[in-house]
This record gives C-alpha cells, structure tokens and sequence, in this order.
C-alpha cells in the first residue's frame, strides 16, 4: 500500500508520495471541477440542458442523466482482460446502445462512464480545446499541479504503478485516465476547497449529494452518497468523507478529504490488489489519525 496525507494544506512525509499511478475514476472529480469552471465564467448553466440533449450537466455530474455504462458489457470485461486495444467511442456506444436513455434524467440514479464522456465532449466544445488541453489550462495548472497528465497508450503507462495490467488500453476508460503522484492526488483535493479555483457557492453544489441508501458491507460508508464528480457521505462518529474512489485492473485508488471545525485533511491511498473498501479503509484510518492528533 502506498499512500499521501495533506493537513492543512501541507504536505506530509509519507512512503512512496512521489510513485506514479493511474487515478482511475478520481479523474472524474478533475472533469467536473473542470466542467464547474465553465459555470463559473458562464460558458453553461449547472441546470441548462446540454449537448442536445434532455438532461442537464449537473445530472451529467451525479450520474442522474438516465445513461447506462459500458461496464455493462460482459464483452468489454473479456476484451480488457484479453489486453485488446479499445473499441472506438462510437462504436462502444453502439455496443451498449448507449444513446437510449435508462430512465427520465433526475428520476434516477445509475452511475456512468458514458457520462463522464459527455462531459469530457461538453468541455472541448465549449472551450474549444482538447480535454487534456483544457483540464490543463482551466484546473491542473491553476492549482499548482504540473506533472499530472492523461494517459493515451499502454506506453504512457510503462511509468506508472500498475500491478498485472502493464498491457492495458488507457484509451478503455472513455472519458479520460489521468496519471499523477500519490501526493499530486491528494494535493488536488486540498487545494480544489482551499484555493479560489471556484466559488464557495460552486464548492457547495459539488458537495450536494443525492443519498443512495445505507452501509455498504465491506465498505466505511454509513450514508453514502454522490455530487457533482464527488462521492459524498458519512463514516463512522458523524464526520463526511468527500473526493472518489477508482479502480482498474488489480488495483485501487481512493482520494478524500475530511472536515472537523477549520481543520482539514486529505488522503490519497493506492494499493493493488486489494479491493475498494481496503482502500478506503486505509484512507479512512489516516484521516481519522489526523483528527485524533488534534484533540
């Protein structure tokens, strides 16, 4: 296991800070503080309809758009397990009929990539940028972080911490995989809420979360729930926990930040093979030390 702590606002000695790893779905918390910079220069409205579409970007953003999910497809297992190249985006969308909405957007709740696609087209149409151009200029660079980038081919991967899965596609996961340090992860959670990124107003809607149900075995949630790119919810003793947690092929990141009065900290975690709740449970104890040292 390797992990990186930030307390308020600095950076902690910590094993291995500096490794290199895949963020997995963690880059779906950089995608919508990307997207929340567009309402913030008022490219797009959180409630206005997007990309021709009947939902919104805020039901892009908490995976309420009624879009189903290419890990859905029993042949997209098989075909990342075979080390194959990535279908192309059109024709994943084929395979899963992707355009047929689920369900009415905002009557639902099912959790997407394909969303996290959308949302990655909505910010290069908008910015006339490419997604990585724009994640660089409008949130990346920002917030004091230079050497996280997205990862486009198995080689861009060579670099990175990745367990058994060295032959992996980077371009499987459509909306975008970025690679960075374990203290790059964990720094940009931190500076995301302690910086002037985006409004408190806008940091507020990020964490407004729709609740979806209660504990989940193995896991440390008692209420989880998800925003706007953020998983959001209760642990043990009443705090919340915020950030994301993401997976690949035998391995795990997760990434929070916990709150108590002013202070703050932040967690990344990375370990292979070891399951979601593993790793949150590693982020979960560092944290809950922080706090205790406090007291």
């Amino acid at each position: 296991m390797f992990s990186s702590l930030v307390s308020n606002g600095q950076l902690q000695a910590a094993d291995c800070s500096e490794l290199m790893v895949p963020w997995w779905s963690f880059t779906k918390t950089v995608l919508a503080a990307t997207a929340l910079s567009l309402v913030r220069d008022g490219l797009v409205g959180l409630d206005d309809p997007v990309l021709d579409q009947p939902f919104t970007l805020r039901q892009l953003l908490r995976h309420e758009a009624g879009l189903a999910d290419y890990a859905e497809l029993a042949e997209y297992h098989c075909a990342v397990e075979n080390s194959e190249p990535a279908w192309p985006a059109d024709e994943m969308m084929q395979r899963l009929d992707g355009a047929r909405l689920r369900y009415s957007p905002g009557q639902g709740w099912r959790y997407s990539n394909v969303g996290y696609l959308l949302v990655g087209r909505l910010i290069e149409r908008l910015t006339d940028l490419k997604l990585d151009e724009a994640v660089i200029q409008r949130t990346l660079s920002p917030l004091g972080l230079s050497s996280v980038r997205f990862a486009k081919t198995p080689a861009d991967l060579q670099t990175t911490h990745l367990g058994s899965a060295s032959n992996y596609d980077p371009a499987w996961v459509y909306h975008g995989l970025l690679i960075g340090h374990i203290s790059q992860a964990a720094l940009f959670l931190d500076r995301l809420f302690c910086a002037d990124l985006l409004s408190t107003d806008l940091l507020e809607e990020m964490q407004s979360a729709r609740t979806l149900g209660g504990p989940i075995p193995g896991r440390p949630w008692i209420t989880p729930g998800y925003g706007l790119g953020m998983m959001q919810g209760t642990i043990e003793g009443g705090y919340s926990l915020c950030g994301h947690t993401g997976c690949g092929p035998d391995n795990v990141i997760a990434v929070y930040r916990i709150c108590d009065g002013n202070a703050s900290a932040c967690c990344a975690a990375f370990e292979a093979g070891a399951s979601e709740g593993a790793v949150e449970a590693i982020v979960v104890r560092q944290l809950m030390q922080v706090l205790r040292q406090r007291d």
